[in-house]
């Protein structure tokens, strides 16, 4: 019996040595949060998300204190994942059935997969946001339902394809550029931040021809991979806005990957499109004010040439904000400004420029409830106390973050990153529809920025590729649309047999959400790529007109019927 034993110890030694090994561990881990579990705590909730930015963790326990203080009963432990391994961490712990009563949603994985998690593994929450929020009570905002005290009414947060609210956000963000007034003052002779796209390039120029002690030129914009994308989006792809009065088809305000392609292959579009060229013209001003071998660089080395003080611009989101600040602390004074745009008499843009980019007041920062939470009314509670006007804005100071809530105080130098709302959207997707054309994208794009080939030449290499490769891709763009068929049949089913076991308001509201999920994941979408498809098989139009434009012919019949009216008023 005895030489048995030593005979299977020996023989499994290292999986005995994992199973001890992970024993130990869960011990040890269970024992921690015994441990630090206040006393008298019947309920341990666990909150996880992937903000590791200076003051999210902080901010999280002062506010579960205050909450314990309230209900002394209950105790909030937050899970703290670096984000580039949050999407693999929350697959496991759904899977697992080990998940946080609440976690954050949005980063991680695919859109299509996320819809999936949150239907199959968290809980609706339209009702309760349609309720008042306790915690507002004595504020302006008590009785209104709890959604409608968002300052964006919780728009962004309603999930179109389930018809549910899943998610309750805690803050708003926004991306500005951020500079150091101290050294623009003395490079420039200037006191205030260019207003206008011609001033800010005039100060850049500027700059680069300054040296430091050591002789070696400043740098006017810090930037990396990373943020190169934030000027591209704020700047340069506003110029693209004509485009949708081109290849718009579906008349949604908005150009998808599949509309642009098309708008090319039948000759509505091209890279001879002059707000196209505006774009990338810009965007090569800009990136040489960038320093030497920035598309190599990452997030944290432009962050540290720029609190170094060999660099006066970056641009990030109010996520670095208290980073960024907390490091000029007694060094340099930090400023805040929006992004430069040409004005309409600019000799170069002004033709094609018709506005900033807009940007769409959304929050974020989002949580949703786990089915597998054992106390979902507590969870929800303690979201309703994080979501309240004084608990979002006591949250938001902590963290430097914007407030989510209405009537919630903001820090004067965040005042600079309210959403605008008087802006229009970028219209050149052309770096989505598909795998192989978005790698050949991606490595022309590449040189593009390093100054290794011109847009012509850009432009020249890739758009045959581009033609010939994406009507495959185009297709294979419809074919994947087509497989979620399945699973939108299986989710309609049971928002049907919701719609019949309500009753009442219920019930109505239920049937509602019925048809609008059976016309737009059925039937519209089907009709949009049935259309798109008729117009490639219509081929190149010699004037085609795009789908907010009209042809001579039509113009003409107009023109005859008006004076035909003309003539009989005479």
């Amino acid at each position: 019996m005895i030489r048995d034993l030593i005979k299977f110890v020996r023989g499994n030694g290292a999986l005995i040595f994992v199973a001890v090994v992970y024993l130990w561990s869960a011990v040890a881990i269970l024992s921690y949060r015994k441990a630090q579990t206040p006393p008298g705590v019947t309920i341990e909730l666990r909150i996880g998300h992937w903000q590791l930015e200076a003051g999210v963790r902080d901010a999280f326990e002062k506010m579960a204190a205050e909450y314990h203080t309230l209900h002394p009963e209950v105790s909030i432990v937050q899970d703290a994942i670096p984000e580039g391994s949050y999407g693999t961490w929350m697959t496991a712990q759904l899977m697992g059935g080990t998940a946080p009563d609440m976690m954050e949603i949005g980063l991680g994985v695919p859109y299509n997969i996320q819809l999936a998690y949150l239907s199959r593994y968290f809980l609706p929450l339209t009702t309760y946001l349609n309720q008042p929020n306790p915690y507002n009570r004595g504020t302006n905002l008590e009785g209104d339902p709890w959604r409608k005290t968002y300052k964006d009414a919780m728009r962004g947060n309603y999930q179109q394809e389930l018809k549910e609210y899943m998610t309750v956000p805690l803050s708003q963000f926004g991306i500005r550029i951020f500079y150091n007034r101290d050294l623009f003052r003395k490079l420039t002779g200037l006191e205030k931040a260019p207003p206008d796209y011609r001033s800010f390039l005039e100060a850049c120029r500027t700059i680069r021809s300054r040296k430091d002690e050591r002789g070696l030129p400043y740098t006017p914009i810090s930037g990396s991979g990373y943020h190169v994308g934030m000027w591209d989006a704020f700047m340069c792809n506003p110029l693209t806005y004509g485009a949708v009065r081109r290849a718009d088809f579906n008349r949604d305000g908005n150009v998808g990957c599949d509309e642009l392609f098309v708008a090319f292959k039948t000759g509505l579009l091209g890279f001879d499109f002059p707000p196209f060229q505006a774009k990338f013209r810009m965007l090569r001003e800009l990136t040489d004010q960038f320093q030497p071998g920035f598309t190599g660089l990452g997030r944290d080395e432009a962050v540290m040439l720029f609190a170094q003080q060999h660099a006066v611009f970056i641009t990030t989101g109010t996520w670095d904000f208290g980073s960024l600040v907390e490091q000029a602390r007694g060094v340099f004074d930090v400023g805040v400004m929006d992004f430069p745009m040409p004005t309409p008499d600019d000799p170069e843009f002004g033709r094609v420029v018709e506005g900033p980019a807009f940007e769409r007041p959304q929050s974020s920062f989002s949580f949703a409830i786990t089915r597998k939470c054992k106390h979902p009314e507590v969870a929800l509670d303690f979201l309703r106390f994080l979501g309240s006007q004084p608990g979002n804005q006591e949250l938001n100071r902590i963290i430097g973050w914007i407030p989510a809530i209405q009537g919630a105080t903001l820090p004067p130098m965040l005042r600079a990153f309210e959403p605008r709302l008087d802006g229009i959207w970028p219209a050149m997707p052309i770096d989505s529809l598909g795998g192989e054309t978005t790698v050949k994208w991606g490595q022309m794009y590449s040189l593009f920025q390093v100054d290794q080939i011109d847009y012509k030449k850009m432009a020249s290499e890739f758009l045959p590729f581009y033609l010939e490769h994406g009507v495959q891709e185009l297709n294979e763009f419809n074919r994947n649309t087509h497989r979620g068929t399945a699973g939108v049949e299986q989710m309609l089913a049971g928002k049907q047999e919701r719609a019949r076991e309500a009753s009442g308001v219920e019930a109505l509201s239920e049937w509602i959400k019925y048809r609008q999920l059976t016309a737009g994941q059925l039937l519209v979408r089907n009709l949009d790529a049935g259309l798109l498809q008729k117009r490639l098989q219509n081929g190149v139009v010699t004037n085609a007109t795009g789908p907010y434009e009209f042809n001579p012919e039509l113009i003409a019949r107009v023109r005859n019927h008006l004076h035909a009216q003309e003539k009989e008023l005479q």
